[in-house]
């Protein structure tokens, strides 16, 4: 048995935060020092960040990156320690991974596979290394290996796999297996979305079994810089063997994962491997040896199971819940907000967004403890004060501005629901403002506006009024005001620029209406595995979505606008996540939904293609929001569509006829 204690060192970094990217590293490295590991993996780019965008361009970033590098590496004595930064070679810019063995750097290994599809744009910035070359570069008037390279430290052989190169087709874990690698690590960015983290057990689990080796996966964690949110994956593996599983969704400033591996059994699982055949087919200098001993490692009792939630019934609606509250309170802390503002309709969008700021607290007082809480706040510091029963009415302010189309049961859900969460709640009376404008425009144009003739404009006004009250009160707090439209809403342009759009932050525009009226469902009947559920949200699930901008005789709802949301969700993955064309869309929706005749669904359909190309330059205009899953429609990172397009004319007029048909 030839036991080694390896740790996974998760950290929550902001780009271009050099003391406090260099202050979690630090803090990460004497954790897993005092918990007796011996090698300590790092994510990807931990030192700049993985989110500095064009920055990375810059010549004093790579400085600051090679100055933090040096000021690391002596803090390494008595371990091997991983960690990621950008490195230039030869005019290039590459993504790399630096691996220091007691306190000396051994040499630089430069990511293959670049990832360069939805929200990721590393070939904007870095070049991909060529698979099995080696170089030699300088850095700070030394010379050290780089490119292609396994390590060898006191008999341990390491080798890599940097995020996108384990996904791969050509992936390097092929050739390291053949290598007698013992651990591969890979050092990740890898974004959060529903589900991923299954698929990413699937991929180290495989990946230990057929490479033979100990496989350790390290993912950054938080919401780094705005949009993208790390869940802190940290995975070990041995042999087609889950050793350890470290939690998700830390709200502190990093978290070490450790476990002992046994090399020895891992070496003689792949000695029985048939696909093995050892080889040493790098080109010379790809092995860079190192002089360490590894310490003396006992037996380990077995870790501590993962949380029920993640392997529940529940786990998308836990996820959601946790990622979006941890998005949050990176969001305010490193925007350095004094709270939020919700301007609450009564309906569900805006409260969901409340609830999660509202689980920002619980979750983070349960996890840090109060003291580490109000730390992690102290520039807040109307909050240091306060006792906990206060915090959530110090950082959330719930507003509700009505006019003479809104009613009672709007008005007493969103009181209710923000006074259930601990909220300050304030009521505005807006109506009066919107007559002015409405009597101002009526005077200068020479007639009165009515409903017959200038319905949208109308609701729209109702909307845009309500803006600049709310505004005013985020600005006397320094808070930041939350747009509270969601995904649905936006395929479809359902929303009133400058007015439900307003907001510095959409935390809930990544998401569909559908999924969020089951997850405030859920919310009322069970909550969060720790937390519990919130009574008042009965209020709000039990009506049907409006946006109370028509006279009450209009009977307005969201659905009767519209399409049901069931369907517009289901139109929305197949025309713009699928990429089916409007006939195609039809012919799916028949078999998904026949409960509608043919010429309704027709006639959804032509409504959503008519309304997606005609309201991109809204989805432009939206606040940054949080990437959930593979339907964002976010089109500065993941769903690009022209401004001004043909509207889909000749597509729709075929769809008629077919419809047509149908019908005959």
């Amino acid at each position: 048995m030839n036991l080694l204690k390896v740790a996974i060192a998760v950290v929550n970094q902001t780009p271009m935060d050099w003391r406090g990217n260099l202050r979690n590293i630090l803090a990460a490295i004497d954790d897993a020092r005092t918990k007796g590991a011996g090698l300590v993996c790092l994510p990807e780019l931990c030192t700049t960040g993985y989110g500095c965008e064009d920055a990375f361009l810059s010549p004093d970033v790579q400085k600051r990156a090679r100055r933090m590098l040096l000021e690391i590496t002596p803090q390494t004595k008595g371990l091997v320690v991983s960690l990621g930064l950008p490195l230039l070679y030869r005019g290039g810019l590459f993504n790399c991974a630096c691996l220091l063995v007691d306190g000396q750097i051994q040499g630089f290994v430069a990511k293959k596979n670049l990832a360069g599809d939805g929200i990721h744009y590393e070939p904007r910035w870095f070049k991909p290394w060529p698979a099995g070359q080696t170089a030699q570069v300088d850095f700070e008037g030394r010379t050290y290996p780089f490119g292609d390279l396994v390590f060898d430290c006191g008999g341990i052989r390491i080798g890599y796999e940097i995020c996108e190169d384990a996904w791969a087709a050509r992936r390097p874990g092929t050739e390291l297996a053949q290598l007698a690698v013992d651990i591969i690590l890979n050092p990740s960015a890898s974004h959060f979305a529903f589900g991923k983290q299954e698929v990413r057990r699937r991929l180290v689990l495989e990946s230990s079994r057929a490479f033979g080796v100990s496989y350790i996966y390290a993912n950054l964690l938080g919401n780094e810089a705005g949009r993208i949110i790390f869940d802190g994956a940290a995975l070990i593996a041995s042999s087609g063997r889950m050793v350890v599983e470290g939690p998700r969704f830390s709200l502190a400033d990093f978290a070490v994962t450790t476990a002992a591996i046994d090399v020895d059994a891992t070496r003689m699982a792949r000695a029985r491997l048939s696909s093995f055949q050892p080889g040493e087919t790098h080109v010379a200098g790809a092995f860079v040896s190192a002089p360490f001993e590894f310490p003396t490692q006992q037996p380990e009792p077995p870790p501590p199971a993962l949380p029920a939630w993640e392997s529940g019934p529940h786990v998308k609606m836990e996820e959601f819940a946790r990622a979006v509250s941890l998005a949050l309170f990176d969001y305010l802390r490193k925007s350095r907000s004094r709270g939020f503002v919700v301007s609450m309709s009564g309906g569900a969008d805006s409260a969901a967004c409340s609830v999660l700021v509202w689980l920002l607290v619980q979750f983070g007082v349960r996890q840090l403890g109060q003291t580490e809480f109000l730390r992690k706040l102290a520039y807040i510091s109307q909050l240091q004060e306060l006792p906990e029963a206060d915090f959530v009415r110090r950082l959330l302010t719930c507003v509700y501005q009505s006019t003479r189309n809104s009613t009672e049961t709007t008005l007493r859900a969103a009181r209710t629901v923000a006074e259930a969460l601990g909220a300050e709640f304030f009521k505005f009376d807006v109506d009066a403002i919107v007559q002015a404008y409405t009597g101002l425009v009526s005077q200068e144009i020479g007639r009165k506006l009515t409903w017959a003739e200038d319905d949208l404009a109308l609701q729209n006004i109702q909307a845009r009024t309500r803006a600049p009250s709310v505004w005013l009160l985020a600005n006397l707090r320094n808070a930041l005001l939350l747009s509270t439209s969601n995904r649905s809403e936006a395929a479809v342009g359902y929303a009133t620029m400058d007015g439900d759009t307003s907001g510095g932050l959409a935390p809930i525009a990544g998401i569909d209406k559908a999924f969020l009226r089951q997850w405030l469902d859920w919310m009322y009947r069970q909550g969060p595995q720790d937390i519990g559920n919130l009574p008042a949200l009965k209020l709000i699930i039990e009506q049907a979505p409006t946006a109370e901008l028509r006279p009450h005789s209009a009977a307005q709802t969201d659905e009767a606008d519209l399409m049901p949301y069931d369907l517009l969700d289901a139109v929305e993955r197949a025309a713009i996540r699928d990429k089916h064309g409007p006939i195609d869309v039809y012919r799916l929706m028949r078999t998904q939904f026949p409960q509608y005749d043919a010429s309704q669904l027709g006639t959804w359909v032509e409504r959503f293609f008519r309304l997606w190309a005609r309201n991109q330059w809204k989805r432009e205009r939206y606040a940054p929001s949080f990437h959930l899953d593979d339907e964002n429609l976010d089109p500065k990172t993941w769903c690009r569509f022209p401004i001004l397009s043909g509207g889909y004319e000749q597509e729709l007029a075929e769809l008629r006829e077919v419809v047509l048909e149908s019908r005959l």
